[in-house]
């Protein structure tokens, strides 16, 4: 790990006059460095994944990712240029469900990146090998179970290289018997060096896969340490009955 490729500084995010969604978060994530953040419902963990590709317009403050700034006046060329180099997956699958699965895949390489079809379909071929899904690559996601489809999401941002990943809660809307799959392509990505920051409540996940944790609550970050110090002797009292309660 060498600099940070996401940099926040005082980062303010308000939904209504008196209560923060994020107040005053500075944090850093390196480049390869796999970020888990948790805490509970309404603590701001999903509105702080969205500042980082330009989906949440902050109020005050500033982010770098990959060296381009958003700050509150919401560059439009910035944001784009973060999302053409940083991928996303949803708690919802969000596959356009009139395309095949390859269709699903090589649309924006084509329309975006100006790929040949050929050379899309390659790519995408080879994603769903890595997912373990190639063989339901002309199938409609419709014809798919809910962890399949996730990974077609997963393989899909992965089809225009991006540097970074940001998972958004990505097996909350799974079956428990279709969460294993999707969390293994996961650690897949992370063992091949990733960068990667994971917003969920998978705790085995973070244990094993996460570099740091980071708990939110309240709009404000609480800890960040290493998973064997948060999970076996966490420092803040809120931290502790967040655990007490998962456990």
């Amino acid at each position: 790990m060498t600099c940070p490729v996401i940099k926040t500084a005082n980062l303010v995010k308000s939904y209504e006059q008196d209560k923060k969604a994020l107040d005053t978060i500075n944090l850093e994530v390196e480049k390869g460095e796999v970020l888990v953040v948790m805490g509970p419902s309404g603590s701001g963990k999903s509105t702080l994944i969205r500042t980082f590709n330009g989906l949440e317009i902050i109020d005050a403050g500033n982010i770098e990712v990959l060296g381009i700034t958003l700050d509150c006046n919401h560059n439009e060329l910035n944001v784009r240029e973060i999302r053409r180099r940083v991928g996303m997956v949803f708690q919802q699958f969000n596959l356009f469900p009139h395309l095949s699965i390859l269709e699903n895949i090589t649309l924006a390489p084509i329309q975006v990146q100006r790929k040949s079809p050929t050379e899309a379909q390659e790519k995408a071929i080879e994603l769903l090998r890595q997912m373990g899904i190639a063989e339901q690559a002309k199938k409609y996601p419709n014809q798919l179970s809910g962890g399949q489809q996730q990974r077609v999401a997963i393989a899909r941002a992965l089809a225009l290289d991006p540097e970074i990943m940001l998972f958004d809660e990505p097996t909350s809307a799974l079956d428990p018997e279709r969460v294993k799959e999707v969390l293994d392509a996961m650690r897949s990505l992370a063992e091949k060096g990733m960068t990667m920051v994971v917003v969920t409540h998978e705790i085995n996940f973070a244990k094993e896969v996460a570099d740091r944790v980071l708990f939110m609550d309240e709009g404000k970050v609480v800890e960040t340490s290493t998973p064997q110090s948060f999970f076996n002797n966490a420092k803040e009292e809120r931290s502790k009955r967040f655990l007490n309660q998962m456990m």
